[in-house]
């Protein structure tokens, strides 16, 4: 799978801001150890290419056995533009999530850090609360924002942190209730809590749930990804990022992925171009 080229700890072409969210520590996203599988360009008809989230009404999470599968098919069919792109880069292999409050935890102390930086902040704060195990709303809020401060924390983050914890434990939120979200309540419900916004909410669904229909109109690298494959003049905007992924529906999740893969593809022949 390809990692996102903006604000996430997946990209190649800037400085991540954003941690990995139940993904392996490496800079790349592992993928499964087999062969490509050809995926067929053959058009559909009209009808069965605007597939919405409405006629599916029980997706899994894309880390079930087959889903992802399920997601190349749809593509390819759907759209004839994707469908090459899909075929010549391995399926994404996607690790599981023990733990949402982790992940968002994580999520928040990787905010606008280069990828050492938070990594370095992220084992001390695991130091601090003897352990990812160990990393729950009680945990959180028995650390003062003077600790947090002391293994490198700012006094903001401090209280992002202690203000998820403090919904978790006022039963606002909780790592069952998550799961059972459906994704507009859950973007709702998160960004209330302080520090997360849409693009997190989008990445903390990609990459720790693996919601199969999330597409993220605000990061820069799906946009670009967009833009190039559709040969835009323009980099398009949230309205047309609708309009022209709703093809992609209920996979929107896969065909995002895609573009980070697209993109990464090409700021490596860029740097080879350069060296030749």
């Amino acid at each position: 799978m390809g990692k996102p080229i903006t604000r996430s700890h997946f990209l190649l072409l800037h400085k991540p801001s954003s941690p990995p969210l139940c993904t392996t520590s490496s800079s790349k996203i592992s993928f499964q150890s087999r062969k490509i599988r050809k995926l067929s360009t053959n058009k559909t008809t009209s009808t069965a290419t605007a597939i919405t989230s409405t006629s599916i009404p029980h997706l899994k999470p894309l880390s079930h056995k087959g889903e992802i599968e399920l997601a190349l098919d749809h593509l390819s069919k759907s759209d004839p533009l994707l469908a090459p792109l899909l075929n010549s880069h391995e399926p994404p292999a996607l690790n599981p999530c023990t733990s949402p409050f982790l992940s968002l935890t994580k999520s928040i102390l990787f905010q606008q850090l280069a990828t050492n930086a938070a990594k370095s902040i992220y084992t001390r704060f695991l130091t601090l609360c003897d352990g990812e195990s160990q990393v729950n709303p009680d945990t959180v809020l028995s650390l003062t924002a003077q600790k947090l401060r002391e293994i490198g924390v700012s006094g903001r983050k401090a209280s992002y942190l202690h203000d998820l914890a403090e919904k978790y434990q006022n039963g606002s939120l909780s790592d069952a209730s998550i799961l059972e979200m459906d994704d507009d309540m859950l973007l709702n419900r998160l960004t209330e809590v302080k520090g997360i916004g849409v693009w997190s909410v989008h990445m903390f669904m990609l990459f720790s749930l693996h919601r199969p229909d999330v597409l993220p109109v605000g990061d820069l690298g799906v946009r670009k990804g967009v833009q190039s494959l559709y040969r835009l003049k323009d980099l398009p905007q949230a309205l047309e990022m609708e309009q022209i992924c709703e093809k992609w529906k209920p996979y929107r999740s896969v065909g995002s992925w895609y573009m980070w893969r697209l993109m990464e593809a090409k700021a490596l022949a860029n740097k080879a171009a350069k060296k030749t």
